[in-house]
């Protein structure tokens, strides 16, 4: 650092705190560390008693707190992200769109292990809302060599580490197996439930249909609503009983099954399948209905996103798959599929 006189530290990086004092009204740091000197700043430095300052020598190898974040930030920000102004050296990314938000982690941990940079988001895959807060961006010295900055974008390409993905899935059929609701012995409480639920990502439920056990007519019921819905939602009969044709019914109808179990508890016996035209269809555990949050819930926003899911991404929700039954649920706040 090197002292010069006030009346010339304009577009200087101050290296340390000021503060002002005004009787009765103020006391605090009025600049901040790192604070680029303006026109404007000169009288009120002058009216602080500060004749001289000390202010970071210009290196041409070197970036200002500021600038870094802003690197950073363009390396990030994606599609439906938007930015906040840079303050104290960092930027705050959040959504545009209620949607999908996904991370490109193998960039980010690399990027991140470049020492003296930092990127800190939500995590991946997971469902927010406009305005929620996505990320943020910072180094952590005041000034940082520019070659940690080119290592960050060549990590980083030409696509940037995130995005907002929009909600594809417009509409549901809901298929209610089981003679007890078949035959008007219990009323129907799953669907009230499902139905809330899907409202989350925009979905409209077009078709309910009710239907008795057996493999034939659950598969008659599927074959009925195909293409007439953009995914298909199967509740009950997904156990391990002898009346439990659920299961047997989604793969006898023609759907390639992704997995039928999950290392998630609740939500074990939930199924997952795809029709020849990329049409979801899913067979639902009982969980679902009483349970606040579920394997449903996890895999939810990348389906309604029209993310492709496959064998490992169920095999990863095992770390972090155990809901603790908390007394007052705090989902999504909370470790459950993180």
């Amino acid at each position: 650092m090197k002292l010069i006189k006030t009346t010339d530290a304009v577009g200087h990086v101050l290296c340390h705190d000021l503060t002002q004092i005004i009787p009765n009204q103020y006391k605090g740091a009025r600049f901040r560390k790192g604070h680029i000197i303006e026109e404007a700043d000169i009288p009120v430095l002058l009216s602080m008693g500060k004749e001289n300052l000390y202010v970071w020598e210009n290196d041409d190898t070197k970036l200002h707190e500021n600038d870094a974040a802003e690197i950073l930030c363009r390396l990030c920000k994606g599609e439906n992200i938007k930015r906040s102004e840079v303050k104290e050296g960092k930027i705050e990314l959040s959504a545009e769109i209620d949607g999908l938000f996904r991370v490109n982690k193998s960039k980010l941990f690399a990027i991140n292990s470049v020492d003296e940079l930092m990127i800190a988001t939500r995590k991946s895959d997971t469902a927010v809302f406009k305005g929620d807060r996505l990320a943020g961006t910072r180094v952590i010295p005041l000034v940082i060599d520019k070659e940690k900055l080119k290592t960050a974008e060549k990590i980083a390409g030409d696509t940037p580490l995130m995005n907002v993905l929009p909600y594809k899935l417009k509409t549901a059929a809901i298929i209610t197996t089981g003679s007890e609701v078949y035959h008007g012995r219990i009323e129907d409480t799953f669907t009230p439930i499902l139905t809330e639920k899907l409202s989350l990502y925009g979905i409209e439920v077009v078709s309910h249909q009710k239907t008795d056990d057996g493999i034939e007519n659950i598969k008659a019921a599927i074959a009925s609503v195909k293409g007439k819905a953009d995914i298909i939602l199967c509740t009950g009969g997904m156990s391990v009983d002898p009346d439990d044709n659920t299961p047997g019914a989604i793969k006898a109808s023609s759907a390639e099954i992704v997995t039928y179990g999950a290392p998630v508890l609740p939500g074990a016996m939930f199924l997952l399948g795809y029709f020849g035209d990329g049409t979801p269809i899913l067979g639902l555990p009982g969980c679902v209905m009483y349970a606040k949050a579920t394997i449903f819930d996890l895999v939810m926003p990348r389906i309604c996103a029209g993310v492709r899911l496959t064998k490992r991404d169920f095999v990863e929700y095992g770390e972090g798959g155990l809901c603790l039954g908390c007394k007052e649920c705090h989902y999504p706040n909370c470790g459950f599929g993180k």
